[in-house]
């Protein structure tokens, strides 16, 4: 059921989040980019690195392949079920995204840093979906791991 005191720009449980890193297989990352200067590629290499199935999404028909993983031109061309769909695109297209990620049966709607809408949020989790926007599961992953170090200088 979705919890609707979630403020998706800020606030989630670490639990939430846990939860959902530990419980989705395929990840379809929406703004995939074969430019290893990119921070999606950074990200796409370290969830593939980590385990995840991941089914980059780019429209470029020139694009085919990224560090060796078949890349689909859209969300509809995917032929396995998708448990998130993370997304690296404005956050202006996260509605339409939202929309495709309900219409091929993902769990997950993920906005990466600086992709948020209540809007999409909203429609995402009336389908049922579980829904987190402007955060990096990268980072996620990690940071219960990450201890700040107070006493070292500057």
């Amino acid at each position: 059921m979705p919890d609707a005191d979630v403020d998706h720009i800020y606030d989630y449980d670490p639990a939430y989040l846990s939860d959902i890193l530990n419980s989705v297989k395929t990840i379809a990352m929406v703004g995939a980019s074969a430019d290893k200067t990119k921070f999606s590629y950074g990200v796409l290499r370290v969830l593939h690195e980590t385990g995840y199935e991941m089914l980059p999404v780019n429209p470029n028909p020139k694009v085919t392949e990224i560090r060796g993983i078949k890349v689909y031109h859209s969300l509809e061309e995917i032929d396995r079920t998708v448990d998130m769909v993370e997304v690296f695109r404005p956050k202006k297209e996260l509605f339409g995204i939202a929309e495709q990620a309900i219409a091929i049966g993902a769990k997950v709607l993920w906005g990466q840093i600086g992709v948020y809408d209540d809007k999409a949020a909203a429609l995402a989790e009336a389908a049922g979906l579980k829904v987190v926007m402007n955060r990096c599961p990268k980072i996620e992953l990690f940071r219960p791991f990450w201890k700040p170090r107070l006493d070292l200088g500057i």
